[in-house]
């Protein structure tokens, strides 16, 4: 099955889930991918939160309030994309992202093919 839809071209909504929830594996590969031991990447890059052991730490974004602590906020990219969380590699899980077709909706309404909504009020 193909995807419905192009992570390049969206401001990345995903990334601003108040709760983005890393396994131990998650920590690991974070803590791999930057070279640093589990416990460093534990205390650097994650938080309990709702519940969760490792949650993702979060910084302010000018669109959606905060977003994900490795989310390069000015290209709007993902600066870990290789060590992602598995909730990041499994993300929409059935093929289709609910905020890109909304997002390209709004584009078009809006003819204005960089739109981010959100931002009108900004």
């Amino acid at each position: 099955m193909s995807r419905l839809y192009n992570c390049s071209n969206c401001p990345g909504y995903c990334c601003s889930y108040p709760n983005i929830p890393l396994t131990k594996r998650d920590v690991e590969r974070l803590a791999e991918h930057f070279g640093i031991g589990f416990k460093e990447a534990k205390q650097k890059f994650t938080m309990e939160r709702y519940g969760e052991k490792y949650a993702m730490r979060r910084k302010d974004d000018v669109h959606f309030g905060r977003i994900c602590r490795f989310f390069d906020t000015e290209n709007r990219r993902c600066t870990v994309y290789s060590a992602r969380p598995s909730t990041c590699r499994a993300y929409p899980g059935k093929g289709r992202c609910g905020y890109y077709d909304f997002l390209m909706a709004e584009r078009a309404h809006q003819d204005d093919p960089e739109f981010i909504a959100g931002t009108w009020n900004k």
